[in-house]
């Protein structure tokens, strides 16, 4: 990740939170008020302390202290209000932020190519979205208030100090002045080890959400060790970068406590000097300790809010990191629609290579006609780029030379949504969510009867499953129902079938069931694909026999292409792959 500065990165979060800079302001404008208010009260105790001095050798002015005492009260509450209401105004207004900048988030993900899925893990996204959101508004509704309360009060003690005695007052900066030049050089050194913090949080979930996505495959290939001593290396530079970063941020209150102590001492020392030789009351020495503890307590406070900052802009970073990630191409003036699709497609010089690896070529020079209502069946070794040619057709990548037609119109001037519509998808990977049966089945679909279910359950031999769970369709799908691999993707093939778009992609749809259920599955496939044009990708070679077309890949390149019969007379290598998969058995 790009490094930027602190000051960077908030100046980002500002930006962003623009439309709310009239209540900061306000909330500010209280912040300083409550400093203030905050600020006079030294001066009032010192008076108070020299007509009590005063009254020791005569009478003590009651009603003098007693007003002085009323104007105490008053200024106290006043500031405790304002900083109670400066307090809530920014928790409002950063929860607000968070808020919103999850939804962006949320939004941005679905606007990214997904070529940034291929870079950066699925744990460190939800990092992100979820801890470094988290991060940035408990820094922001925490340290800000304070920054700018204990700024104000800063600079409000050192005028109070100067106007009441500048012989002190420079005593006390000049004690103050070393303070300050070592918080800022902690400062300096600290921020790189807050970034490295979330960085290496982000990867550390990354990791956990990968080895317990996979704890099964984890498990069988007795990689339990090899994982520990993993976990093992990224927990401890997280832990490395916490350490850094919380001992250099936490020697600044320490130090700022230290720096404080020793101006009492010179306070008291000088002050006590000073009124010996009766240049002056012994009221100046007592507003002075005051004034040492508020000009002090600030720095520390500072200080505390420094650190909240330095880690709320690491966070804030790589939030903008991905907010700022380039986006798929913008599509809103593209105005050629495909309603009544035929299904012709049209694969014409197509070139593409991945854009993280553009010097390693994928597809070189593809060209195929593929007519309405064909089944088409792409195979091929692993790697060969099967998958590949499905993602180009539904524009998940962009091809680097050639032209796709749909129709006869190039996808090119076609939006991704429209391209999306046209297809259903059955993916290797299955995907099911925590809902009922009937809400993963009509997932994003509207329109669906009991009816439509029940037909297409049938078909897919769902039905008796379905009927077996307790409450039928309405069943719920957690993390704790028994439902195996094959039954997930039978529910998937099903979703597929309701969707009734008008092509089909079947990415190795029946790779998890079993030999009677694929046969089931392969006779509803072919209902279901009748008069639509499919594109099957498939390893097993017994399932696409009664393809119209089958594309024989290799190293990226189409090597071979016609129907079973066709390609078996050949005896090239489609006809040894095929009888491959037969020889184990004979």
């Amino acid at each position: 990740m790009k490094k930027q500065n602190m000051f960077a990165s908030l100046g980002k979060v500002f930006a962003y939170m623009k439309s709310k800079v009239p209540m900061i302001i306000f909330a500010m404008i209280l912040a300083i008020l409550g400093a203030i208010l905050t600020i006079v009260g030294p001066d009032q105790i010192g008076k108070i302390t020299n007509l009590m001095q005063a009254g020791l050798y005569g009478s003590m002015d009651l009603a003098a202290i007693g007003k002085i005492g009323i104007f105490l009260v008053i200024i106290y509450v006043s500031s405790a209000l304002f900083t109670f209401t400066q307090h809530f105004i920014m928790a409002t207004i950063t929860l607000d932020t968070s808020k919103r900048m999850r939804g962006d988030l949320m939004e941005k993900i679905n606007r990214v190519p997904m070529s940034y899925f291929n870079s950066t893990s699925q744990g460190d996204v939800l990092s992100r979205i979820t801890n470094d959101v988290q991060t940035l508004q408990q820094g922001l509704s925490n340290s800000m208030p304070n920054i700018i309360s204990a700024s104000a009060q800063f600079l409000g003690c050192l005028v109070m100090m100067f106007v009441t005695e500048w012989r002190l007052a420079l005593c006390v900066m000049g004690v103050t002045f070393f303070g300050m030049m070592a918080l800022m050089f902690v400062m300096s050194r600290s921020q790189r080890y807050f970034i490295a913090r979330q960085e290496n949080l982000g990867t550390l979930n990354g990791f956990v959400e990968e080895m317990y996505s996979g704890h099964e495959v984890l498990r069988i290939s007795r990689a339990g060790r090899k994982v520990n001593e993993r976990f093992k290396e990224l927990n401890k530079a997280v832990y490395d970068s916490n350490w850094k970063s919380q001992f250099l941020s936490g020697i600044m209150q320490p130090m700022m406590t230290v720096m404080g102590n020793i101006g009492y001492a010179v306070v008291c020392v000088v002050g006590a000097i000073l009124t010996m030789n009766g240049t002056i009351p012994f009221g100046v020495i007592i507003s002075f300790v005051l004034y040492v503890r508020l000009f002090t307590a600030p720095l520390t406070q500072i200080a505390q809010g420094m650190t909240n900052l330095q880690t709320a802009s690491a966070s804030a970073s790589r939030i903008f990191e991905l907010l700022e990630s380039p986006e798929l191409s913008d599509e809103s003036h593209k105005s050629t629609s495909l309603t009544s699709v035929k299904g012709s497609v049209r694969f014409d010089h197509v070139h593409f290579s991945y854009p993280d690896t553009p010097d390693k070529t994928i597809i070189n020079d593809f060209s195929a006609d593929i007519h309405p209502g064909q089944k088409v069946a792409i195979v091929g070794p692993t790697g060969a780029g099967k998958t590949t040619r499905v993602n180009l057709l539904m524009r998940f990548f962009e091809i680097n030379s050639g032209s796709i037609y749909i129709d006869g119109v190039p996808t090119a001037q076609l939006k991704r949504e429209n391209i999306h519509n046209l297809f259903s998808m059955v993916l290797q990977d299955t995907w099911l969510f925590e809902g009922t049966v009937r809400e993963n089945l009509v997932y994003n679909m509207a329109g669906i009867t009991d009816d439509d279910l029940e037909r297409v359950c049938k078909a897919c031999g769902l039905s008796h499953f379905i009927h077996s769970l307790p409450d039928g369709f309405d069943t719920e799908l957690t993390d704790r129902t028994t439902i195996s691999a094959g039954q997930k993707q039978l529910l998937t093939i099903a979703r597929a079938m309701l969707q009734d778009s008008p092509m089909l992609i079947l990415d190795e749809a029946t790779s998890s069931v079993d030999t009677r259920t694929e046969v089931i599955i392969q006779r509803a496939m072919d209902a279901l694909t009748q008069g639509r044009t499919s594109f099957v990708i498939a390893h097993r070679l017994s399932t696409i026999r009664n393809a119209d077309l089958i594309l024989v890949m290799k190293d990226g390149d189409v090597i071979e292409s016609g129907n079973h019969e066709t390609l078996m007379e050949k005896g090239g290598f489609y006809c040894d792959l095929y009888n491959s998969q037969f020889d184990q058995t004979t």
